[in-house]
């Protein structure tokens, strides 16, 4: 191990890295052995497998994104820190595509409850908190709010929007503008009002 230098954490980064420039699914412990030019069971002292490698990834992923969410937050609330916060994602997501798959990659509960993602929900909430939201409303805004994100973000990256005008900048101010006046206007116990 000393001659290359491998530590868990040198092996996780390359492994983000790795994720960035070939994509997520295509990461294993093969292919990071080969990066360093290593054996494969060299590996096996610092991972337990590929399954391993992925779940330290997307628990590096999302540190990564609370980190810089948290600082996009400081100091701003309504629309300006649900456009920061949303640009947060867009960003990491075009800097970063591999790694910010790796940040929607199923955790096992135990690890989910101590990995980053408790900051997002905590974060999103303190925005939300800015629109006078109470339960239940507060978590189907969550849930929205997170699905527009994901889904436009993951949308751009495939090109959906690469074809057509208007430009794919106006049309996220367009839908952050519209995302701000819904959440301004939320109607009280909009859950009583479905049928």
């Amino acid at each position: 191990m000393a001659r290359a230098g491998l530590t868990t954490e040198r092996l996780v980064r390359a492994g983000a890295e790795l994720a960035d420039e070939v994509g997520f699914d295509q990461v294993t412990v093969s292919a990071l052995a080969r990066r360093f030019d290593v054996k494969v069971a060299s590996l096996y002292s610092h991972l337990k497998s590929s399954h391993d490698l992925k779940t330290r990834i997307a628990l590096l992923a999302l540190e990564e994104l609370a980190d810089r969410a948290a600082e996009a937050l400081a100091g701003r609330a309504g629309r300006d820190a649900l456009t920061a916060f949303a640009n947060v994602y867009r960003d990491y997501a075009r800097e970063h595509p591999g790694r910010y798959a790796a940040a929607r990659f199923r955790l096992d509960p135990e690890t989910a409850a101590v990995s980053a993602g408790g900051r997002h929900a905590q974060m999103t909430r303190a925005i939300l908190r800015g629109y006078d939201l109470t339960e239940p409303d507060q978590t189907h805004a969550v849930r929205l709010l997170g699905s527009v994100f994901h889904g436009y973000v993951s949308l751009e990256a495939a090109g959906g929007f690469s074809h057509s005008a208007p430009d794919s900048q106006e049309s996220w101010t367009w839908i952050l503008d519209r995302l701000d006046a819904l959440l301004s206007n939320w109607p009280a116990n909009a859950d009583t009002q479905t049928s």
